[in-house]
């Protein structure tokens, strides 16, 4: 019975290595396209390391939140991403309650087209204690007044679990969309609709990052060019 234990003990210590380990052997063998996100809560950022990494193609970076928050590492982060030769995206966290002119004057005045090299993208986590239907709403008319300014459709950002309770069923069909969830097994869609990207941890190490970091990747054959902001 002992040695019995013993043995499960040393698969299921094997096996959580394996889970573990997945991604950073993924980022070295895999075909998918990897970046990260980046905002603040990083702090100091040493981009010319992250730059010499050849596994991270592209970086989104946060610039607003809501009706007037600016990421105070936005600017700073932007110029030296581009410095070192990232490929560079902006995103805004949606509030639903504040004013959706509000909210894409507050984006609109950090995440000037001219520095964009990938769309902007859309971090929605959060209904704001709406019901369902007033929140869909609410981001169906932000969505689509970003797209009107930008003259492209935004890629939307959100969680595996509030895609399929608050967002499935068809209102996003005609968007790109990045999906979270930190598991060692790719995300699946309770109305079986296609994903782009995949974060798939919140807690990566990248040099030249201190602490935790959001890792993604391009999901099948989905490629970077999907992306790539277009100036018109």
């Amino acid at each position: 019975m002992k040695r019995f234990l013993v043995i499960i003990i040393t698969i299921f210590l094997s096996l959580s290595s394996q889970a573990q380990s997945y991604y950073t052997l993924c980022e070295d063998t895999c075909q998918h396209i990897h970046g990260i996100d980046i905002s603040h809560y990083q702090g100091n950022v040493f981009w010319e390391t992250v730059g010499n990494n050849s596994k991270m193609y592209y970086v989104y970076l946060k610039a607003t939140e809501g009706g007037d928050l600016i990421d105070a590492k936005y600017e700073q982060n932007i110029q030296l991403a581009h410095r070192y030769g990232l490929k560079v995206g902006s995103y805004h966290f949606y509030r639903a309650k504040t004013p959706q002119e509000v909210q894409l004057r507050n984006f609109m005045a950090q995440c000037r087209p001219g520095e964009q090299d990938l769309i902007p993208m859309i971090d929605v986590e959060t209904k704001s204690g709406l019901s369902n239907e007033v929140f869909r709403d609410s981001l169906s008319k932000f969505l689509s007044l970003v797209e009107k300014k930008y003259k492209q459709k935004p890629l939307i950002y959100t969680g595996a679990n509030f895609y399929d309770h608050i967002l499935s069923g068809g209102m996003l069909d005609e968007y790109l969309i990045m999906i979270a969830q930190y598991t060692d097994y790719e995300p699946k869609l309770i109305d079986g609709r296609d994903i782009t990207m995949w974060q798939y941890t919140g807690k990566g190490r990248l040099n030249g990052v201190n602490g935790y970091i959001d890792k993604s990747r391009f999901m099948g054959n989905h490629k970077l060019r999907e992306i790539r902001f277009r100036h018109h």
